[in-house]
């Protein structure tokens, strides 16, 4: 039956390729994907597999039970686009000014929609139940995971697994680590409160933009000297706002940045340590700070057996390529709040177009949509696994 559920898969690669190229065209940002859940919908409509819509927000549960016993596995795919112009020139190409589907989601969308319609065929071979998680929502903090979590998304649901198609790693190779295998993602914003004045006269001010500047050389001390060399941890500054005229010292200067963390013990130093720097700045020019620290997504944190589905049985999915257990990247995603609470496992998939080297979030991404059917195979693969280690 396997073998013939991935022949099915590859069968559907026509359909897959206008799945996502319809919701390329159609993006929604976060949080206001209305119209790309609709069209999920109507698609499990077409199926007659049945669903559950608007679970923590525009998130879709929909349920594939098959006719012999077994375990209940989760499939994930985030469909939410980003709030940037697309830059490609392709007959697929952004309807929608200034929203572009620059990570793959609307990718990740037609494959799980194809391992639906893939697993239909075989329902009652299927063993256990298959769990479908269409989640908005993934690219900004608090995401759409953890508010599907809360409202019942992972009720009876023994395991879960997702993949990401991923740019830069060659067609159809599969990515992946036992444990930590993606970054928590912090942000944080600190603010100086100061005086200001005229910039001709500086000994009557207490300038918040020399606090700044001396701020973003010792915060970097954080990572390079306060914290454990063998802890990866990554604090950048990535905005600066103050003043308003070129001889006017303001009141207040801000910094805003990110913290990327894989040990949630790591994340309470960097914190603690950056309030010790914050305040030694600033009790030197007799001001004052307010640091707003928001904590995002945990780390991603793969369970090791079942990550060594991808790491030493990878070459039973028709397709790939080779596969290989990577080094953890200090990106973020919220697929962490799953693995929080059922064994599982995130991977990449090799989706790199060759000598089209632009990165995710870039307003020239894309992927080869080869990979489409691989990342749907990788992920049926996960369920049959699972099955296999759990009669």
């Amino acid at each position: 039956m396997w073998e013939q559920l991935y022949e099915k898969i590859d069968g559907l690669y026509e359909r897959m390729v206008e799945d996502r190229r319809y919701l390329h065209q159609h993006p929604e940002l976060s949080f206001h994907e209305k119209e790309t859940a609709k069209y999920i919908e109507n698609r499990y409509d077409e199926l007659g597999i049945p669903y559950k819509s608007n679970i923590g927000g525009y998130g879709i549960v929909a349920t594939l039970e098959g006719g012999k016993p077994g375990k209940t596995v989760a499939l994930r795919a985030d469909f939410d686009a980003l709030p940037i112009q697309e830059e490609n020139d392709v007959p697929y190409k952004s309807k929608v000014d200034g929203v572009m589907h620059a990570c793959g989601h609307d990718g990740h969308t037609a494959s799980l929609l194809a391992v639906a319609e893939a697993a239909l065929q075989f329902k009652e071979e299927l063993p256990g139940t298959l769990v479908f998680l269409h989640q908005p929502a993934e690219e900004y903090a608090p995401g759409g995971a953890k508010p599907m979590i809360d409202e019942g998304a992972l009720e009876g649901v023994d395991a879960v697994f997702g993949t990401h198609l991923w740019a830069s790693t060659p067609l159809n190779k599969i990515e992946t680590t036992k444990g930590p295998f993606m970054a928590g993602a912090d942000r944080f914003t600190i603010t100086f409160k100061g005086k200001g004045g005229h910039g001709a006269l500086p000994q009557q001010t207490k300038d918040p933009v020399v606090m700044a500047g001396q701020a973003i050389v010792e915060l970097q001390q954080v990572v390079s000297r306060r914290i454990n060399p063998l802890q990866p941890a990554v604090l950048s500054i990535g905005k600066i706002e103050g003043g308003n005229a070129f001889n006017v010292i303001p009141d207040t200067t801000s910094l805003t940045g990110t913290v990327r963390i894989l040990d949630k013990e790591v994340q309470d130093e960097v914190i603690d340590e950056m309030h010790k720097i914050l305040k030694g700045i600033t009790i030197s020019y007799d001001a004052d700070y307010e640091l707003d620290y928001v904590k995002g997504y945990p780390p991603v944190v793969n369970h090791a057996k079942e990550a060594e589905y991808y790491l030493e049985n990878a070459e039973e999915i028709p397709g790939v390529i080779g596969y290989e257990e990577v080094d953890p990247i200090m990106g973020g995603e919220d697929f962490a709040y799953y693995l929080e609470e059922r064994p599982g496992a995130f991977f990449f998939t090799g989706a790199q177009i060759e000598g089209h080297a632009y990165p995710h979030h870039h307003p020239k991404f894309d992927f080869d949509e080869r990979a489409l059917s691989t990342a749907a195979k990788a992920l049926i693969h996960g369920y049959k696994k699972y099955q296999e280690d759990h009669k």
